[in-house]
């Protein structure tokens, strides 16, 4: 970790000042909208849903990610969550992530669908990312922008009064704009980066049963993302990361820690694990690079705390191909 800020800051005095500060404050744009009182109300979230093999499409968690990968990158992903509970969440995502002809910036598009209960909700963003050479690696800042929306159908529940109206009709739609920012660094050995999912957040005015949007800065998570790569040898390399999601609201502080760790053999297969304090779960994770386009990937989160008795662990499957690789296979990408 030392060797990264020294790298980072030797790097960093480096760059174009002009550039720094324009990407300064336009992040800090964003941070200092003013926030809204939203009397009466209650707060309405679709929850950040928690993936196992993020490390391998950092645009799950990072706008600034996007085309670091350098190439037209696709990702599918499939997760059951708490498997053995009924109507227990189930998540699919899909992204799309290239850089462009200047290689300095990068596009992205996440779609994403979830259903819990009675429950649906489907979520689109895009992703710009900025990115700087430095003499080491490459610092990028991303914005995105997008919405969520939820609908809930009542008619499936059943209940102890025959033709209750509060469950006779459907909950009307919601459908919430949305944008986030980050900022990422990779070099060959090394990465970081640290976004805010969302700046806005929403409430539900009892008195009119409308939604509304707030700001308020003491409601972010922040979600930092880091890790390196040790090589023994060519055939035999460990990749170290954490991560780590943590929300400014008093009343949740650290939401998220993962400290995983993963062992690359040839550069084909990669066997790994993490631990999730926020679960309390145990996870198993299984990658095969067929080539160096195409990998795909198995995860089994296991329950040891609470959950235990009542889930019988989380799956998750991913398949990422990449168009137009550039990279051969004596010098894959790592992050």
């Amino acid at each position: 970790m030392t060797q990264f800020f020294k790298q980072f800051y030797f790097d960093n005095k480096r760059m174009n000042k002009v550039k720094v500060v324009f990407s300064f404050l336009f992040l800090s744009f964003f941070a200092s909208v003013p926030g809204q009182a939203i009397p009466d109300s209650t707060g309405i979230s679709l929850g950040y849903p928690v993936y196992s093999q993020y490390l391998q499409n950092g645009l799950l968690i990072n706008p600034a990610y996007a085309g670091s990968r350098g190439s037209l990158s696709a990702f599918l992903s499939y997760r059951m969550q708490w498997m053995g509970i009924q109507d227990a969440p189930v998540f699919q995502s899909l992204s799309l992530n290239t850089p462009l002809k200047n290689d300095k910036v990068g596009l992205g598009l996440m779609a994403k669908f979830m259903q819990f209960g009675f429950t649906k909700s489907q979520s689109i963003y895009a992703s710009y990312a900025y990115r700087i050479n430095l003499e080491k690696g490459k610092i990028s800042f991303g914005l995105k922008a997008g919405f969520d929306r939820s609908n809930t159908n009542y008619s499936g529940i059943l209940t102890t009064t025959m033709n209750d109206p509060v469950f006779t009709t459907n909950e009307k739609p919601y459908f919430l704009p949305n944008f986030g920012a980050g900022v990422y660094y990779v070099s060959n050995k090394l990465f970081a980066g640290l976004s805010i999912p969302a700046f806005l957040n929403y409430k539900k005015n009892t008195s009119t049963g409308s939604v509304e949007a707030h700001h308020s800065v003491n409601e972010y998570d922040l979600i930092f993302s880091g890790g390196g790569l040790i090589t023994f040898s060519q055939a035999l390399k460990f990749k170290p990361s954490v991560l780590i999601d943590y929300s400014l609201d008093k009343t949740k502080k650290l939401t998220q820690l993962d400290i995983n760790g993963n062992f690359i053999f040839g550069d084909l297969i990669w066997v790994g694990g993490s631990w999730r304090t926020s679960e309390q779960v145990v996870v198993g994770i299984l990658q095969v690079q067929l080539n160096p386009q195409l990998m795909f990937g198995f995860s089994y989160d296991y329950p040891i705390g609470r959950m235990s008795s009542y889930s019988n662990g989380s799956t998750e499957f991913i398949v990422r191909y990449e168009f137009g690789y550039k990279v051969s296979a004596a010098n894959p990408r790592y992050f």
